[in-house]
């Protein structure tokens, strides 16, 4: 599924961003890059989408500034880090993540949430790529909906702010899923 090396332009980019630091900074990664990079989906992003969890941390600040949109490196290698400050993921993610090329850079670990939370992040803007991305990771992981629903309630509806809006397009994308489903067996 996922490739074992980082692909360019992420690889040199990424080596890049590595080289300046002097110990581990972790990266916890959402969106389109954990999608087509660890599931496999066949679109582009141009931007590694890492949750405002570490902008605390004043490694990540600078990393942000070198490789951040706009920056040489952005011109350089035609990718940029952006650091999501609008994402609500279920409230124990952290267990879950998975570590995306271990062993690959020497400072800066990528974990990705795990396809359940990724799917789930994507709950509230529900633009037609982030529908496109559920079914896509529905296909190849398969997702178990009744997981999906499970973590739904128990980890992520209570910090929605429109919780109603969220049943209901959870409730469409599981109908989707099950469409997709029955169409793929006949």
């Amino acid at each position: 599924m996922a490739p074992k090396e980082i692909p360019e332009p992420w690889c040199s980019f990424l080596k890049e961003l590595d080289a300046t630091l002097t110990d581990e900074l972790c990266f916890h990664c959402i969106g389109g890059f954990v999608v087509t990079l660890l599931y496999g989906l066949p679109r582009t992003t141009s931007d590694i989408d890492v949750l405002a969890v570490m902008a605390r941390d004043e490694r990540f600040r600078k990393l942000l500034e070198l490789g951040g949109e706009a920056s040489e490196l952005h011109a350089k290698h035609g990718v940029a880090l952006h650091c999501v400050t609008i994402a609500t993921v279920p409230d124990s993610y952290e267990e879950r993540l998975i570590e995306m090329f271990p062993g690959k850079l020497k400072h800066l670990r990528l974990f990705a949430l795990d396809p359940y939370d990724l799917a789930l992040s994507k709950l509230e803007r529900n633009i037609q790529r982030d529908r496109d991305d559920i079914k896509h990771l529905a296909r190849i992981v398969p997702l178990d909906l009744s997981i999906l629903q499970r973590r739904y309630q128990t980890e992520l509806r209570a910090y929605l702010a429109r919780p109603e809006r969220g049943d209901l397009t959870l409730r469409l994308w599981i109908e989707a899923i099950e469409e997709d489903r029955d169409a793929s067996q006949s």
